[in-house]
C-alpha cells in the first residue's frame, strides 16, 4: 500500500528543510516539496539537491512570476491598494497565487494534505489556509509551528541539530539574523534591532535591492512609463511586459534610494508588529498610477475608488483574495480604469519621486477652467447661487443654534 503524500510549501531554508523530515517521521508521508518563484531570484539556487539529500520524494520548482504580475500585482496597483498608509502588500499579495498553485500540485500528485512553514503568531498562516480552504476544503492543512505537541524545535540550533540527526549535514548558519520574505515586488526585513520600535534599522547591514536615500547619486534621473487601461506598457519607451517593467523599476528605484518604509502595522491575529519594506520598483509604479489617474478620474469617482483601495487592501492583507467580496470590488476598480491611459515622467533623486509631467487622452483637465483668466464654460456669477445651495445645510443649523440660544 502506497504512503499518503503531503505538498510542502518548500523554500529551502532552515524551517522547511527540517520539516522534510519530521513530515516523514510523524506521519509516515510522501513529502513533495514546492518552491514557488514570485521572482526571489538567486534564493533558488541548489534547492533540488537540498530537498533530496533531505529526504523529499519529488521537487517541483515553478515559475509563477508572470501571473503573479499580470493577475495579482496589477490588480492591486489598479485599486492603489495600500494597508495602513504605506505597505504595499508585497507578501500579502504573493500567498494567494502561492496558495493557488500549492492547491494544483496537491492535485496533481493526489496529495491528502498541504503543509506550511509559517509561524503561529503571523499573518502568513491565515492567507496560505484561507487560500488553501478557498481552493480545496477537503484537503487537510498541516502547521507545524502551531502543533508544539509533536514540533519540539524552539531554535535555528534546535533545527540544525534536528537535522543533522536525520542525516541532513547542509550549511545552515545557527547565527540569528533577519527574517526575510522577498518576491519580484518587494522585500521584507523583520527582527534583530527592528524587534524595538526605538532603534533606527542599521541600513547597511538591511537593505538588499538598492541603498539608502543618503548613499544615492548626486545625478536626479528621469524615468517615463506609459499606461494603458490602468496597466503599464513601456518603460522610457520600450514596450515591455509586466514583469520586465517591475524589474527595470527595481533597478532604477534601488539605485536612487526609492520605497524604502520602516512601518509599525497591525497585524490580523492582533499585534503590532514592526518591519522595513524595500519595494523600489513597486513604489514608482504605484505612484506613477496615481500621478495618471488623477489627471483623469472625476471628483466622485476618485471619492469613491479611494475608499474601495482601502477596502481591497484590507481584503487582500488579511489574506481573502478568493471571494466573493474581492471579486466585487476588483469589478468596480476594472471599470474606474477604462480611461487611465496616458504618459507619466518623473524624475528619481535621493528617495523622491518627483513629477516632471503627465499626459492622457482623456485628461479632465481644462487648462481654459483652471488658469484665472475667465473662459466661456466658467461665470464666475454661477458661483455664488453655488455656494448658497452648497452652503444652506450649514446656514440653516446655524440659524436654528441662534434661535435656541436667544430662547434661553
Amino acid at each position: 500500500m502506497s504512503k499518503e503524500k503531503v505538498v510542502l510549501a518548500y523554500s529551502g531554508g532552515l524551517d522547511t528543510t527540517a520539516i522534510i523530515p519530521w513530515l516523514k517521521e510523524n506521519f509516515d508521508y510522501d513529502v513533495i516539496c514546492c518552491c514557488i518563484d514570485c521572482g526571489q531570484g538567486e534564493e533558488l539556487d541548489g534547492l533540488e539537491e537540498r530537498a533530496k539529500l533531505s529526504g523529499a520524494t519529488k521537487l517541483y520548482i515553478e515559475n509563477i512570476i508572470d501571473e503573479f504580475c499580470d493577475e495579482y500585482i496589477i490588480p492591486c496597483v489598479k485599486a492603489s491598494a495600500v494597508y495602513e498608509n504605506k505597505y504595499l502588500l508585497g507578501t500579502s499579495m504573493a500567498r494567494p497565487v502561492i496558495a493557488k498553485r500549492l492547491v494544483e500540485i496537491a492535485r496533481k500528485e493526489g496529495a491528502t494534505a498541504i503543509c506550511h512553514g509559517a509561524t503561529g503568531k503571523g499573518n502568513d498562516q491565515i492567507r496560505f489556509e484561507l487560500g488553501i480552504k478557498a481552493l480545496a476544503p477537503d484537503i487537510k492543512i498541516i502547521a507545524p509551528w502551531r502543533m508544539t505537541d509533536v514540533w519540539t524545535m524552539q531554535s535555528r540550533e534546535d533545527e540544525i541539530e534536528y537535522c543533522q540527526q536525520h542525516g541532513i549535514d547542509l550549511p545552515f548558519d545557527a547565527k540569528h539574523s533577519y527574517s526575510r520574505d522577498r518576491n519580484l515586488w518587494h522585500i521584507s526585513h523583520e527582527g534583530l534591532e527592528l524587534e524595538d520600535p526605538a532603534n533606527e534599522p542599521n541600513y547597511d547591514d538591511l537593505l538588499v535591492l538598492g541603498v539608502s536615500p543618503e548613499k544615492a547619486p548626486e545625478q536626479g534621473e528621469y524615468v517615463t512609463l506609459t499606461f494603458e487601461a490602468g496597466v503599464p506598457k513601456t518603460l522610457n519607451g520600450k514596450e515591455m511586459k509586466v514583469s520586465d517593467i517591475i524589474t527595470e523599476l527595481n533597478v532604477l528605484g534601488g539605485k536612487h534610494g526609492i520605497g524604502i518604509v520602516d512601518i509599525v502595522e497591525n497585524r490580523v491575529v492582533g499585534m503590532k508588529s514592526r518591519g522595513v519594506y524595500e519595494t523600489p520598483g513597486g513604489t514608482i509604479l504605484m505612484e506613477a498610477h496615481d500621478q495618471l489617474e488623477e489627471l483623469v478620474l472625476d471628483r466622485a469617482t476618485y471619492e469613491v475608488k479611494k475608499d474601495m483601495g482601502n477596502k481591497f487592501a484590507q481584503i487582500v492583507y488579511e489574506g481573502k483574495w478568493f471571494t466573493p467580496l474581492r471579486e466585487a470590488v476588483q469589478a468596480f476598480v476594472d471599470v474606474t480604469q477604462k480611461y487611465v491611459t496616458g504618459e507619466v515622467k518623473f524624475k528619481l533623486y535621493k528617495g523622491n519621486i518627483i513629477k516632471a509631467g503627465t499626459t492622457s487622452p482623456y485628461s479632465l483637465y481644462s487648462e481654459s477652467l483652471a488658469s484665472f483668466t475667465t473662459g466661456e464654460l466658467y461665470d464666475h456669477h454661477d458661483a455664488e447661487g453655488f455656494i448658497n445651495l452648497f452652503g444652506l445645510p450649514l446656514k440653516v443649523r446655524a440659524m436654528k443654534m441662534q434661535e435656541v440660544k436667544a430662547d434661553k
